[in-house]
């Protein structure tokens, strides 16, 4: 029955799945503009936009309907806090297909939110405004796309600048010299548990939050000026961190949750980061970012994370994924619980399946 799917026939049935799991508005956190919405309605728009299958793009905006009052204001979020600013991407294309100056408001009211992210006096965004100096790897895909969308349509180029100095002062702060990696998070005060009491560093490479990062640089390529100082630094970091990323490919194709200790047996392979390297791969080839050969890698990747995939029905169940997860040392990561079809899976899911598809026929 699920035999010879495509890539986009699994984008699809993930978002069916879902569709027929929860109404929009009560898709979790309810009500609360959040990331995890964010990122799962983000892969949907990507699904609609290869499909042209309407009830999806009509499904997105249900939900961006419900989080905003009639002023455009958002009903309910975390002012400031990287998390709660990924969303707004979604307002882009609601707004070009309706044409509604509505969603122009909407897009004011999360460009007011950037403004009051608290920043390092390096001028580097906290990840959470209760989160004193510090910068998580995350926050590169919460933050970045938004911005380098909304500033290629207003012009913003110093809001351009913005990202990418948030990107490579990111580098410079959690690069791991031994592997290569990104480390999940740098802590400037050097205060918390988990920071290295000289450099502020977090202990561990941990798969999900790195694999944000070559998804948002990526996006944030398509819309940074190709004049703009440090434009070329980004593709580099992207392709360096990608790069370094398949010595870690296990022999299934997948990653681990913490991706350089794949010799350890308590650490074990995680879907959604394996996603999200795969959609980052693929994005970079059919970009000419990275040599043809790493589409091989990709493609490992994909049939990897399509093999561990079971049904029940008619629904795609996408398990072994880590749930929300703060920053700690290698057991707090091999101990977290993992999900079947939490919004990070089917999300990272979708971003993976179209980025494939679009490699596959490019």
């Amino acid at each position: 029955m699920h035999e010879n799917l495509q890539a986009l026939d699994y984008a699809r049935a993930a978002c069916d799945t879902m569709m027929r799991t929860f109404a929009a508005p009560d898709l979790p956190p309810k009500g609360h503009f959040h990331y995890h919405q964010g990122v799962f309605l983000s892969g949907m728009l990507e699904t609609w936009k290869i499909c042209g299958d309407d009830k999806y793009f009509d499904y997105a905006k249900a939900w961006i309907d419900s989080v905003f009052d009639e002023n455009g204001h958002i009903r309910d979020v975390s002012f400031g806090d990287l998390d709660d600013i990924q969303p707004g991407i979604l307002l882009f294309p609601i707004r070009d297909k309706t044409g509604d100056s509505y969603y122009d408001k909407c897009i004011a009211d999360v460009v007011s939110e950037v403004r009051a992210i608290p920043r390092t006096p390096e001028g580097g965004w906290w990840h959470k405004t209760n989160l004193t100096d510090q910068m998580w790897l995350d926050g590169l895909y919460m933050g970045g796309p938004f911005c380098s969308e909304y500033a290629k349509r207003t012009g913003d180029r110093e809001m351009m600048q913005d990202v990418i100095h948030e990107a490579l002062l990111m580098e410079q702060n959690t690069r791991d010299e031994k592997t290569g990696l990104l480390l999940h998070a740098w802590d400037r005060t050097r205060l918390q548990s988990w920071a290295d009491p000289e450099t502020g560093k977090a202990p561990e490479c941990w798969g999900r939050a790195m694999g944000w990062v070559p998804v948002a640089l990526l996006n944030d390529l398509d819309f940074l000026d190709a004049d703009l100082p440090g434009r070329d630094e980004v593709i580099r970091m992207a392709c360096e961190l990608l790069k370094n990323l398949c010595r870690y490919q296990s022999e299934d194709g997948r990653w681990y949750q913490v991706v350089d200790r794949g010799d350890r047996p308590d650490n074990w392979l995680e879907n959604s980061c394996s996603s999200l390297y795969v959609a980052g791969l693929s994005k970079a080839v059919r970009k000419g970012y990275l040599p043809e050969s790493y589409r091989e890698n990709a493609l490992a990747g994909y049939a990897g994370v399509i093999r561990s995939l079971t049904w029940e029905g008619e629904n795609l169940q996408i398990g072994n994924v880590c749930i929300g997860t703060g920053v700690g040392d290698y057991p707090f990561y091999i101990a977290r619980p993992v999900s079947v079809n939490d919004l990070h899976a089917v999300g990272s899911f979708l971003i993976m399946c179209t980025e494939v598809h679009r490699m596959l026929n490019a």
